[in-house]
């Protein structure tokens, strides 16, 4: 089994920034492919960015151009700088991991998850 744990929400006042870190443990491998999902109150959970072993990275298009995906194969680490943030980016978010070389923009294609980490962004 894979374990996840997201850290590094918070508060923020908008146009802020905030770096989350996902780290991997247990039956891990670098080659999974690996995910951020976030989920508003009274909101379906969305996609936000993934990263592959190679480190092709995918965005939703809320998000691109203002939050970056990356990840530390050797530390199991992953990470989502997130920049420019907007009282719309305020949900939990959730790391996730899938035992596929390819990402996947769907929460259901995904096999572990991280229990989440509040981010608050304030206007």
């Amino acid at each position: 089994q894979v374990q996840l744990v997201e850290s590094g929400g918070g508060l923020v006042q908008t146009g802020g920034s905030l770096r989350l870190s996902c780290a991997a443990s247990g039956r891990f491998y670098s080659s999974y492919a690996m995910g951020w999902f976030r989920q508003a109150p009274g909101k379906e959970r969305e996609f936000v960015a993934a990263i592959t072993w190679s480190r092709s990275t995918y965005y939703a298009d809320s998000v691109k151009g203002r939050f970056t995906v990356s990840r530390d194969n050797a530390k199991n680490t992953v990470n989502l700088q997130m920049n420019s943030l907007k009282p719309e980016d305020t949900a939990v978010y959730y790391c996730a991991a899938r035992t596929n070389t390819r990402y996947s923009g769907s929460s259901s294609e995904y096999d572990y998850w991280g229990q989440g980490t509040q981010v608050t962004v304030s206007s």
